[in-house]
């Protein structure tokens, strides 16, 4: 069912800070072929700043109860669902859309675990319905330029990647203040952050995840390295009237922070704000990954969530050669003007004459011969130009990209079954072969699953 001005109905389930990306898709560049018809959230008081918006913009919107979901897809005509929730709920909410007849767009990750994966396959196998994962870093320029060319041929057969991913004190830092701060609600940054990297990957050699060695722990924040680094006592929280310092948090500061966060917590008591240095984290921040592939070829991999600049540096070896990017995304975090929320990392806060600048490069360099950069197409906006041309893809389709970038439920599970298996290995110490974990990605390829 569809508007009876030939627009797709949406719903949009969870409306924090992420939501928004979709929300202003919706009302702005897309109002032609897109109309939201309902918000739902378990803090109405969220939902209702969403609301409010829409309605200065001319635009009616039900708020529902999450829990009424199926009925509300019937009772408004939904046609998709947008999920933006947090991690752990996007199984339940992808299953309960698919099954009431909708169509599902879901943030990365999928889901956080194997038993979600399986509920997905489950639900998207049964009522012959689409998932899409808004992997938006696929669309990138200078992602997209790199997928091009180890599909040319100009390096040969992939043999190794090497895959070095660096959050900086601005942003990475921010995971540890939320609710992604709990593993039980994120599956930790290898599944939350890292299932964009992991899924990179895949899609550059186009290949599936086979076993995961994973080492790594929490040793930047956390009350045990704040002490061990003889910090004294600090604030539960950033919001509060005593001295702040770079890692804290002052919702006050940003009126939509303010009104999202600090002024809806008296509908779920749910803390933004939370001291990165306090007690009760339970992921990791730093990370290392040995991943073999179906195909032949081995991944390195590592994440450190406290870097002091923001990027990555990918370098893949074939038959006929290698090809390398790097990527400064934020060149410095500075006390002054850094924002902490700031995914796009659009400004580069290093200044002029830094030994290190914002930009990227891309070199080729086969056998025999010399290096080649390869110039990148300018990618203005967030994720390195990605989130436009995703949004593109999500609301008026491209089912004959040549290259792929639209992400289905199946990509979903291929790059979140990294660091489903990484999970496990860092608790067993030992190898984890993704396919003893039931994540058979050749069984999910053709829409099966154990």
């Amino acid at each position: 069912m569809t508007a009876t001005d030939g627009r797709t109905r949406y719903a949009i389930v969870g409306t924090g800070h992420r939501s928004e990306m979709y929300f202003n898709a919706i009302l702005g560049p897309h109002a032609d072929v897109a109309q939201l018809v309902a918000l739902a959230d378990t803090n109405r008081a969220r939902a209702g700043y969403y609301a409010g918006r829409a309605e200065a913009a001319g635009v009616a919107v039900e708020i529902i109860d999450p829990a009424e979901l199926r009925e509300a897809v019937a009772e408004h005509g939904i046609d998709r669902v947008i999920i933006t929730t947090p991690d752990l709920l996007h199984a339940r909410y992808i299953d309960i859309a698919l099954r009431a007849g909708a169509d599902v767009v879901v943030e990365k990750p999928l889901t956080i675990d194997a038993d979600g994966c399986r509920l997905i396959a489950r639900a998207a196998e049964e009522t012959g319905r689409s998932v899409t994962v808004t992997f938006n870093y696929r669309y990138s320029p200078r992602n997209t330029l790199l997928k091009e060319v180890i599909r040319s041929g100009a390096i040969g057969r992939v043999t190794s990647v090497h895959f070095e991913w660096l959050l900086d004190t601005a942003h990475g830092a921010d995971y540890f203040r939320r609710w992604h701060r709990d593993k039980a609600n994120s599956g930790g940054l290898l599944v939350h952050k890292s299932s964009h990297h992991f899924d990179l990957v895949n899609w550059w050699i186009d290949d599936s995840p086979r076993s995961v060695y994973a080492r790594g722990g929490l040793r930047f924040y956390g009350s045990e390295n704040a002490r061990a680094r003889g910090i004294g006592p600090r604030p539960e929280r950033g919001t509060h009237d005593g001295a702040t310092d770079p890692f804290q948090l002052d919702l006050r500061d940003d009126p939509r922070l303010k009104e999202l966060y600090l002024d809806a917590e008296q509908e779920d008591g749910y803390l933004r704000d939370r001291d990165v240095f306090s007690e009760g984290i339970t992921i990791e921040d730093t990370l290392s990954l040995l991943v073999d592939y179906d195909g032949g070829p081995t991944m390195t991999y590592s994440l450190t969530a406290y870097s002091p600049w923001e990027g990555y540096r990918v370098a893949v070896n074939g038959t006929e050669g290698r090809v390398e990017l790097d990527v400064v995304e934020r060149a410095a975090v500075l006390t002054e003007g850094a924002s902490v929320l700031d995914p796009s990392l659009t400004e580069d806060a290093s200044g002029s004459g830094a030994a290190r600048a914002r930009g990227e490069r891309l070199v080729v360099q086969r056998h025999w011969g010399e290096a080649e950069e390869i110039p990148i197409p300018d990618g203005g906006g967030g994720h390195g130009g990605g989130d436009e041309l995703l949004l593109a893809d999500v609301f008026l389709g491209n089912a004959d990209d040549v290259l792929g970038r639209p992400a289905s439920w199946i990509d979903g599970v291929r790059s979140v079954a990294v660091g489903i298996a990484g999970n496990a290995s860092l608790a067993e110490g030992t190898p984890v072969d993704v396919r003893g974990l039931g994540l058979d990605v050749d069984l999910a390829r053709s829409g099966r699953i154990r």
